[in-house]
């Protein structure tokens, strides 16, 4: 096309003539070795562009003319901007620009500014120009790159943050030790991002809140991990940094770390320094710095200084506690009209609470009762029963302590007290005083004024009259009275029958009397009215084992065990209920509990010992007995059993130790002695067996046993005083044989009189004894005894009936296994008499 629009142009134009000089002339001549339209198809042009750079390149991307060749116009030459028609792309692919594009061109010309919605695809591409998103969803935006530092440092301050939250839910739960571990952490992780924004020259973008965060935490994880030193010098880091706005009230903290370290001196400094850093406007803090400070006083024993902070605080804003240590101050100085002074002030304190009838019901508004239900235990609820409850208690404790102080006599100053709370706004604890005032008696065992005390209460209202006859039946049960302790149960019965503590002091009485069912109803009762009622739930526990239902005792016991966790009365009775219900596992085991518990308890390590022998464990049972003994050297059951050990074991000089300790507990007990000679005898020690011999007869020149053995020895070793020893053996045997006559005549006629040593044998609890109390336990004692010494059975077999069984051999009958039997039912009847009535006083 352009080779035929210019030879229709060149046709046009007026050719000059023949004698006319041609300017133009030479320009159409044809030269074919420019001719370019077979070179794409000439095989050897063809393999030398190979051979070039230029043929190594990758084809351009523009249009190409036909055969792939390059485009041309008119088969002669490239196209220009200035030529007309529309011209291909470059060999490169470049777009034509300006007015070489044609009117038709689908294409939008290239331009320095863009087209709102225009993109290089063009219609070309998938999609079009669509502003209203018609076609679908807009694709997602694009993610930031995390490799970006302005992204780590986000990162990094993000995860900064999330380690200060771990480190103080760790310290809410009491894991302190991983706390200040997560606090470390975040420190490290900040002094990190701060690098960062320095290195990036963003020192003026640092988060100065963070890092002040990351110190505040650091520092109060030190101090709850008790690490003072450190804690102190974080916050001097915060206090010192000028940057940190009102850092400086840190300094209470600082204070209260000097005051645990009892560094008062600086505490006080501290809290000064913080008082100057907080404005007249935060009174609430000012209040409390000052608190602090006049506890710090008192600390020091400077009560005057304490005292004015103390009255700065009664007048700007009081409170209970700020005037109770009013009164102690004053109560230290000895000030009674200071003391007086300071009561009255603090019954002038507001609780700032509201009627307490808005949480009384109203019968007929269905509505209101339920919102009722729903407040009444609430947050709101709980936060005023807490002030009451201080309120409370401070009264009462100031009235204790000043009452001996402000008057002649205590029960004066009590009178004075109670008439100042009836006159103010907390009238109804005057009654409650009055009660104190008869426990405050019984305390310094006064019983009679107590007694008098109570009994004024008797025509009040039943509320105190409950409480009242409570008490007093709880006195005359202490004094044994049982007759006044059984009226005046009643008594509190009758005002107040859901009273748990009047049925279980009713229940208490019926026991002591022997009426265990129906003390049993009385315990059940007061449960039904109150289940935490531990008193009555270990009672009826106590009730059940003495009846024999041991499977109800045990119930009462696990119950009241989820209770008291920790308590060894309760754990012994659940050992001890086991033990008797023959299950000598759970038995071990909660005996076990219970030594973890009171460790230094001789009882139960010897009724660990009794156990183990019982089941033939001679190892076991010998540490837990040689453990009792250890703490309790002058139990006479250990000791024996220690003894008979040792004699089994066949070590007698450590068997001498033992019965020279019962000789010392038991000093008018002749087989302690005979025990100790007998066991020199059987070492070989013949010399001091005779010695010994010689003096128990000193000591009881009446026991036939000691001179049957002193004619033996001295005979064995061939001594004169053999004859001697066997006259006064004779003249001993025949006073015993009338001595035993007369017995047997008396007993006879009815006297029932005791023989003198049966006598002293109960006195003193002989084993023998203690093996008939022990029950069950008794009939193991044949077979644990030690062996015995066959020449002296043989020697004296022919008289053997003429000895006094009792002294039969000093390693015999007397020589049983220790029985704890006894000691079991007589610990069981000890916290019986302990624990029936304990705590009965109203809290």
């Amino acid at each position: 096309m352009a080779g035929v629009n210019r030879m229709s142009m060149m046709e046009s134009v007026h050719l000059a003539g023949e004698d006319e000089e041609d300017i133009y002339g030479g320009f159409n001549d044809y030269n074919a070795t420019l001719d370019t339209d077979d070179l794409a198809n000439d095989p050897n042009f063809q393999k030398a562009v190979l051979r070039t750079s230029h043929g190594r390149r990758p084809p351009p991307t523009g249009f190409r003319g036909p055969g792939g060749g390059a485009p041309m116009l008119g088969g002669a030459r490239m196209g220009t901007a200035m030529r007309g028609g529309r011209a291909g792309p470059s060999s490169m692919g470049r777009p034509i620009t300006g007015a070489a594009a044609g009117q038709d061109s689908q294409a939008r010309p290239m331009t320095a500014v863009r087209a709102a919605g225009y993109t290089a695809v063009g219609k070309r591409g998938p999609a079009g120009f669509d502003p209203m998103s018609q076609a679908g969803p807009a694709p997602p935006l694009e993610p930031k790159p995390e490799d970006s530092p302005e992204e780590k440092i986000r990162q990094l301050e993000k995860k900064v943050n999330e380690l200060i939250e771990e480190s103080c839910f760790a310290n809410s739960r009491g894991e302190l030790s991983l706390a200040l571990e997560k606090a470390k952490e975040a420190g490290r992780k900040e002094r990190v991002l701060v690098r960062q924004r320095e290195q990036m020259s963003m020192g003026d973008q640092i988060n100065l809140d963070l890092t002040y965060s990351v110190l505040f935490n650091l520092a109060n994880q030190y101090a709850a991990n008790e690490m003072y030193n450190e804690a102190l010098n974080t916050y001097q880091v915060i206090v010192k940094n000028k940057m940190f706005n009102n850092a400086g009230r840190l300094k209470v903290n600082m204070g209260n770390i000097y005051f645990k370290q009892k560094n008062y001196p600086k505490a006080i400094k501290m809290y000064r320094m913080s008082l100057d850093q907080v404005p007249n406007s935060h009174k609430e803090m000012r209040t409390k710095i000052m608190q602090n400070i006049g506890i710090v006083f008192v600390k020091m024993g400077q009560y005057t200084d304490a005292i004015t902070s103390f009255e700065h605080i009664m007048s700007e804003a009081p409170s209970f506690k700020t005037g109770f240590n009013l009164i102690l101050c004053y109560f230290a100085l000895g000030d009674r009209e200071k003391m007086k002074r300071a009561f009255q002030k603090l019954l002038t304190v507001d609780l700032k609470l509201d009627d307490e009838d808005k949480y009384l019901p109203h019968g007929e508004d269905k509505q209101y009762n339920l919102v009722l239900e729903m407040i009444k235990n609430d947050s709101l609820r709980q936060i005023e029963r807490e002030r009451k409850y201080e309120a409370d208690n401070c009264i009462k404790t100031g009235a204790k302590i000043i009452s001996p102080a402000i008057e002649e006599s205590f029960d004066a100053g009590y009178d004075w007290c109670v008439d100042q709370v009836k006159n103010s706004q907390y009238i109804d604890l005057a009654h409650d005083l009055e009660i104190d005032k008869a426990i405050m008696f019984l305390k310094q065992k006064d019983f009679n004024q107590a007694i008098e005390t109570l009994k004024s209460f008797e025509k009040k209202d039943s509320k105190v009259a409950c409480t009242a006859a409570t008490n007093l039946s709880f006195l005359y049960f202490l004094e044994n009275d049982m007759g006044q302790a059984d009226k005046y149960a009643e008594v509190a019965m009758t005002a107040d029958r859901y009273n748990p503590y009047a049925l279980v002091n009713k229940g208490n009485v019926l026991f002591t009397k022997g009426d265990y069912e129906k003390a049993r109803e009385f315990y059940r009762e007061a449960l039904q009215n109150d289940s935490s009622c531990v008193e009555a739930l270990y009672n009826l526990g106590l009730t059940n084992k003495r009846i024999g239902r041991l499977e109800d005792a045990l119930d009462a016991f696990y119950k009241l065990h989820a209770i008291m966790r920790n308590s060894p009365q309760v754990i012994f009775q659940i050992a001890d209920t086991h033990d008797k219900l023959e299950d000598s596992a759970q038995a071990t085991e909660w005996f076990m509990q219970l030594i973890g518990v009171v460790p230094t308890d001789c009882s139960v390590l010897s009724r660990m010992g009794e156990i183990y022998d019982n089941d033939g464990d001679k190892s076991q049972a010998f540490q837990y007995y040689y453990d009792s003994y250890r703490y309790f050297p002058s139990h006479i059951p250990v000791i024996e059993w220690l003894g008979a050990y040792y004699i089994d074991s066949k070590f007698c000089e450590k068997a001498i130790h033992y019965f020279e300790r019962a000789s010392i507990v038991q000093p008018n007990q002749v087989k302690w002695h005979l025990m100790i000679a007998s066991c020199h005898r059987r070492s070989g020690n013949y010399q001091q067996a005779l010695e010994t011999y010689k003096f128990i007869h000193r000591k009881f020149p009446d026991n036939v046993e000691c001179l049957k053995f002193l004619v033996r020895i001295c005979s064995d070793l061939g001594l004169k005083e053999a004859q001697e020893y066997a006259t006064k053996l004779k003249k001993a045997e025949k006073a015993k044989e009338l001595k035993d006559q007369r017995a047997t005549s008396a007993s006879r006629r009815g006297s029932g009189r005791r023989r003198e040593g049966s006598a002293e044998g109960d006195r003193e609890g002989s084993a023998g004894m203690r093996g008939k109390r022990g029950g069950p336990a008794g009939g193991m004692a044949a077979r644990r005894r030690p062996n015995l010494d066959e020449a002296d059975e043989e020697t004296y077999q022919p008289r053997k009936q003429e000895v006094d069984p009792s002294y039969s051999d000093p390693l015999g009958p007397q020589m049983e296994r220790p029985k704890t039997a006894a000691k079991r039912r007589d610990l069981d009847d000890e916290f019986a008499d302990e624990e029936l009535g304990e705590d009965l006083l109203p809290e």
